[in-house]
């Protein structure tokens, strides 16, 4: 197996971290996201009490998440004020940190580890959730797919950060 490498890698000990903003479980594929104040997030397996939990070990789509600034994106191409983030399928929404810099790359939040991988591509449900154009407003606003490396509690307000080799919370002060 070949490993990926993002050409953002050498940059990352740059990146601030971010926070969590809003977690999201769905108890069965189709059902309405909940939304939840923290969840344990399960090594390889998902968020407790999330559908995806039970699906394959090892799955690369365990989490989904997304950013607050590619939700003002959508709703800006929607031409609408905001958007519930229930209505777009993700579990989690981060915010401060640029989501397309943390693919191929593990990151915290709280006391797990997870690993970004393929973009989260907007599925037909958005035209029905969003409207008339809700996919093509996601284009590339999707958010990511990752795993979960280290399991642990997360929480609203939980810092997202970069882990980088030898990175330390004092470099980003420079």
């Amino acid at each position: 197996m070949t490993k990926r490498t993002n050409p953002l890698d050498r940059f990352a000990k740059h990146l601030k971290p971010g926070k969590l903003e809003w977690i999201g479980l769905r108890s069965t594929r189709k059902a309405p996201l909940t939304e939840v104040e923290s969840v344990l997030a399960i090594a390889s397996r998902g968020l407790e009490a999330d559908h995806r939990v039970d699906k394959t070990p090892g799955s690369g789509r365990q989490v989904t998440v997304i950013s607050r600034e590619f939700i003002q994106q959508t709703a800006h191409f929607l031409g609408i004020e905001d958007i519930d983030p229930g209505k777009l399928r993700r579990n989690l929404v981060v915010s401060g940190i640029n989501l397309h810099a943390l693919r191929y790359q593990r990151f915290s939040i709280g006391d797990a580890l997870f690993e970004a991988g393929a973009l989260c591509h907007p599925c037909s449900r958005m035209e029905t959730a969003l409207g008339k154009g809700g996919v093509a407003a996601m284009l590339g606003h999707g958010g990511l797919c990752c795993r979960i490396i280290q399991g642990g509690l997360i929480t609203i307000g939980d810092a997202v950060r970069v882990e980088v080799q030898g990175i330390t919370d004092d470099m980003f002060n420079e």
